[in-house]
C-alpha cells in the first residue's frame, strides 16, 4: 500500500508506532522536536533513552522540521504527551496538511478545560471535520509493540468509516485493530485507567496482595464506567480493549510508568521525588486532577480516584486511603 505517514513525537510510543508501520509502508517520517536528538536518532538508529535495545529501521526518516513532517501526508499520528497536545495541534493548524487523517495516540485529559484529546485537537484546529480525527487506544506497551509481540487495540472515531480506515492502516500480523464509533468511551477508558494504575502501584508498594489489586481493578472499572456513561459513552465500551484490557495491562505490567510511580509512593517517596527520577511521562498524575474535577462537574462518585487524588496532592498516607475505602458504607454490588 502507498500510504504516506508521519508520526509526530519520538517518545517511546511514537518510536514504536513508526517501527510498526515501517514494516508495512515505505514512507514513514518520525518527527522529533529537538534537532540534536533527531540527528542522534537518525545516526544511531536507536532511542536509547526511551526505547533501549530496539533498532529503528533505516527506511524511517527522522527529522525535526515540523512543516516538512506535516505536509503531503495521508496520516498524521499525534504521539505527544497529553499536556503538549494543544501546542502541537496549534502548530499543525498553521500548516497546510491537506486531507490527512489525524490519529491521536495520547491517553490523557487536559487540565483546566477537562477536554479529551480529540476535543483538544478540534479546539486547536478550527474547521477540522470529525471524519478526519480518530484515536488509537488499548493495552499496548511500546516495549512490546516495537518487538512484534502480539497486541490488540481499538481505533475509534465519531465516524465508523474513519475508524475502519485507521484499522486497515495499522493492522499487521502482530498488531490487531478493532474499530469503534464510541470515541468518548475509548478516550476516557484509555485515560482514566492510568489513575487506577497509580492506585495499583501504591497497593504494591505498601505490600498488599493479589486480593487487594483484584478488588481495586474491579471496582475501579465500575467507577470509570459510571463517569463515562455520565459523559455520554456507551458503558459496554469499558468492557473492551480500551477499558478492561488497558486497565489490566497498566495495573499489572512491569512496563507501566503509572504503576511504577504509585509503587514508589507506596514505598514512602513523595510524588515530586518520583517525578524527578522518571524519564518518561506518567499521564495518570495530570489525569487524576482532571478526573477529580470531572467527578464534581458531573456529580459522579469516584471513591478510588478520590483517594488517589488525596494521596498524590494532599499528602494522605496510602494505608489510610485504603482503610477509608475498605470502611465505606455497605453497598449492593452494581455495575456503573
Amino acid at each position: 500500500m502507498s500510504v504516506h505517514i508521519s508520526v509526530l513525537g519520538a517518545g517511546s510510543w511514537g518510536t514504536a508506532i513508526a517501527i510498526l508501520l515501517s514494516s508495512k509502508y515505505d514512507d514513514v517520517i518520525l518527527w522529533e522536536f529537538r534537532p540534536d536528538v533527531a540527528k542522534e536518532l537518525a545516526e544511531i538508529r536507536e532511542n536509547r533513552l526511551m526505547l533501549p535495545g530496539v533498532h529503528i529501521p533505516e527506511k524511517i526518516k527522522i527529522i525535526s522540521d515540523f512543516e516538512k513532517s506535516a505536509k503531503n501526508r495521508d496520516v498524521l499520528i499525534l504521539a505527544v504527551p497529553s499536556h503538549v497536545m494543544r501546542e502541537v495541534a496549534t502548530r499543525l493548524s498553521k500548516v497546510d496538511f491537506g486531507n490527512a487523517i489525524l490519529v491521536n495516540v495520547a491517553k490523557g485529559l487536559e487540565n483546566g478545560t477537562l477536554m479529551r484529546m480529540s476535543e483538544v485537537i478540534h479546539d486547536s484546529i478550527p474547521g477540522l471535520s470529525g471524519d478526519r480525527v480518530a484515536t488509537l487506544s488499548g493495552p499496548s506497551h511500546a516495549e512490546e509493540v516495537s518487538r512484534n509481540i502480539p497486541t490488540a487495540v481499538v481505533a475509534a472515531s465519531k465516524h465508523l468509516k474513519t475508524a475502519q480506515d485507521v484499522q486497515r492502516i495499522f493492522m499487521t500480523p502482530t498488531f490487531r485493530v478493532y474499530a469503534n464509533s464510541d470515541l468518548i468511551g475509548v478516550e476516557l477508558g484509555g485515560s482514566l485507567k492510568n489513575i487506577i494504575a497509580i492506585g495499583a502501584g501504591i497497593s504494591d508498594g505498601v505490600g498488599y496482595g493479589d486480593n487487594t489489586k483484584a478488588a481495586l481493578m474491579t471496582r475501579a472499572l465500575v467507577e470509570i464506567t459510571r463517569l463515562g456513561t455520565a459523559m455520554g459513552a456507551d458503558p459496554l465500551t469499558f468492557a473492551g480493549l480500551s477499558g478492561m484490557g488497558d486497565l489490566i495491562v497498566t495495573c499489572m505490567s512491569r512496563h507501566s510508568r503509572n504503576r511504577y510511580l504509585g509503587e514508589q509512593i507506596g514505598m514512602g517517596k513523595t510524588l515530586q521525588q518520583v517525578l524527578d527520577e522518571m524519564v518518561m511521562v506518567a499521564e495518570g498524575v495530570r489525569t487524576t486532577k482532571s478526573a477529580h474535577d470531572l467527578a464534581k462537574k458531573y456529580h459522579v462518585e469516584l471513591p478510588i480516584t478520590e483517594q488517589v487524588y488525596k494521596v498524590l496532592f494532599e499528602g494522605k498516607s496510602a494505608k489510610e486511603a485504603v482503610s477509608e475505602l475498605m470502611q465505606r458504607g455497605a453497598k449492593i454490588e452494581t455495575w456503573g
